[in-house]
C-alpha cells in the first residue's frame, strides 16, 4: 500500500529513466527520508524545468533514493521519462487516477443543494 504525506519535496539532478537520487528539501518541506522507511511505496511527481513530468508509484529503495516503479501519467505517453540533465522537483502527490470518487454521490449532493 502506498503511503502519502504532506509537504514532502526534494530536488534532484538525476537524469535518464532509472532511480532518482534525492538531494534535499527546500525550506518548509520534509525530506523523503524523514517520513519513509526503506521499502515504503508512495505516489510521486517529478517535474523538470523543461516541462517534462512523470506521475507514478515508486519505492523508497535506499537512503535518498526513489525507485520509479509504475508510471501513471507522463510527457512520454505514460511511460518512464528519460529525463535530461538539470534540476528537477520530486514530491509526494495523490494522483487523480488513484483518488476515490463516486460520481453518483456527488450528483446526489448537488441535487439536494
Amino acid at each position: 500500500m502506498a503511503k502519502v504525506f504532506d509537504r514532502v519535496k526534494e530536488t534532484s539532478t538525476s537524469n535518464g529513466s532509472g532511480d532518482f537520487t534525492l538531494a534535499g528539501s527546500p525550506t518548509g518541506y520534509q525530506t523523503f527520508d524523514s517520513v519513509f522507511s526503506i521499502g515504503d511505496q508512495t505516489f510521486y511527481c517529478i517535474i523538470a524545468a523543461t516541462g517534462e513530468f512523470e506521475v507514478g508509484q515508486g519505492t523508497y529503495s535506499a537512503a535518498n533514493t526513489l525507485e520509479r516503479t509504475t508510471v501513471l501519467s507522463s510527457t512520454s505517453s505514460g511511460s518512464l521519462v528519460n529525463f535530461i540533465a538539470g534540476s528537477k522537483d520530486v514530491f509526494v502527490t495523490m494522483p487523480a487516477k488513484k483518488a476515490a470518487t463516486n460520481d453518483d454521490a456527488i450528483a446526489y449532493a448537488v441535487a439536494l443543494g
